[in-house]
C-alpha cells in the first residue's frame, strides 16, 4: 500500500464519515431498482473515543494520547450520517453494549421520526449479535443486502465475526482496523509479547501466523566468536496493513487494494479504513466504488 499522507478534509474522524456517506449514497443509487431489502448496520454504534481502557492481561493497549484531542465531537457520528442520506435504508440496526450509550441511540427515533419505525437499536455485544444476525438466515435466497460499518475503538472485533459476514455473500463491509491505536503497540520490537495480547491478535487476524510474518530470528556474534539468536520486529505500519488485508482476501471476493490509513493532528497513523464486498457477482461494482472513495 502507498505511504500514508495527510488526507483532505481536515481530522481523520471527518474523513471517515465523509467516504462512509458517499458511499452509502452510491450503494443506495446502485441499487435503487433491484428488489432487495436494504439494511444498515452499525456495530460499536454508540463508542465513545474518549474512554479508553488499557489492560496490558488481555485486551489491546490504547494509548489516549494518539486520539484524546481529535475524536470526541464525533460520539455515534457513523449512525446520523447514515440516517441523513437521501434515500433511506429499509432498516437500519444500530448495536451497543453500553446502556447508557444504548439510551443516546434510542434517542435516534426522537430525533428522525420519519423512519422511527426502521430505526432498531440493539444492546448486545457486537460480535455475538452480528454472527448470529449473518448465520440466522440466508441473505441470498430472501433478498436482503447490507451495509456492516464496523467501528471499535480498538480490538474487539474478532475475525469470527468478519468471516460469518463474509459467509453471507450478501454484505459489504467497512472496517476500521486499529492499524496504530492499537495492534502496533501490541508488536514490541523484542517480540516478547504478552500471552493476553497474543490471544487477542490471533482472535483479530483469525490465526497466530501474524508472529511469523512480523518477526523474524536473528543470529549475532560477540567478542569470543560465538552466536546468538535474538528476535526482531520487522513489520512496520504498512506490513501489517498489507497482512491483513490479505486476511480479508481469504475470506471475501472483492477487497479494496488501497485501504486509507487515517492520520491524527500529529499525522500519526491511528486507523485504516478498509472495504471487502461478499457478493461474488455484485461485489465488483461495489470494490470499483469504494476503491474511488478511498482515493487521498
Amino acid at each position: 500500500m502507498a505511504e500514508p499522507i495527510q488526507q483532505f478534509g481536515g481530522k481523520w474522524t471527518d474523513q471517515k464519515l465523509q467516504r462512509l456517506r458517499e458511499y452509502l449514497i452510491a450503494y443506495q443509487e446502485a441499487l435503487k431498482n433491484q428488489p432487495f431489502k436494504l439494511f444498515y448496520i452499525d456495530a460499536f454504534a454508540g463508542t465513545g473515543y474518549n474512554t479508553p481502557k488499557i489492560n496490558p492481561d488481555n485486551s489491546s493497549p490504547l494509548f489516549d494520547d494518539l486520539v484524546r484531542s481529535d475524536t470526541r465531537e464525533f460520539v455515534d457520528g457513523s449512525a446520523r450520517i447514515a440516517l441523513q442520506i437521501p434515500r433511506p435504508f429499509d432498516h437500519y440496526v444500530f448495536v451497543e453494549r453500553d446502556p447508557s450509550r444504548h439510551a443516546e441511540l434510542r434517542r435516534l427515533k426522537a430525533d428522525f421520526p420519519h423512519l422511527a419505525a426502521r430505526i432498531e437499536p440493539i444492546n448486545e455485544e457486537a460480535n455475538n449479535y452480528l454472527t448470529a444476525l449473518c448465520k440466522s438466515v440466508d441473505w441470498l435466497r430472501i433478498g436482503r443486502r447490507a451495509v456492516v460499518f464496523l467501528d471499535p475503538f480498538g480490538m474487539q472485533v474478532t475475525w469470527a465475526t468478519i468471516s460469518a459476514i463474509a459467509e453471507t455473500k450478501a454484505i459489504d463491509l467497512w472496517l476500521l482496523f486499529p492499524l496504530g491505536v492499537a495492534v502496533n503497540r501490541m508488536l514490541p520490537k523484542h517480540g516478547q509479547i504478552p500471552s493476553g495480547w497474543r490471544q487477542r491478535l490471533d482472535l483479530m487476524f483469525g490465526e497466530p501466523n501474524w508472529y511469523q510474518a512480523f518477526y523474524e530470528k536473528r543470529e549475532t556474534g560477540d567478542l569470543f566468536g560465538g552466536t546468538s539468536e535474538t528476535t526482531v520486529k520487522r513489520a512496520g505500519y504498512f506490513a501489517i496493513a498489507d497482512y491483513f488485508v490479505k486476511r480479508l482476501k481469504t475470506v471475501f471476493p472483492h477487497v479494496a487494494k488501497n485501504p486509507l490509513p487515517l492520520l491524527n493532528s500529529a499525522h500519526c497513523p491511528l486507523y485504516l479504513l478498509c472495504f471487502a464486498a461478499g457478493n461474488p457477482k455484485g461485489g465488483t461494482i461495489a470494490k470499483r466504488i469504494a476503491e474511488h472513495i478511498l482515493k487521498p
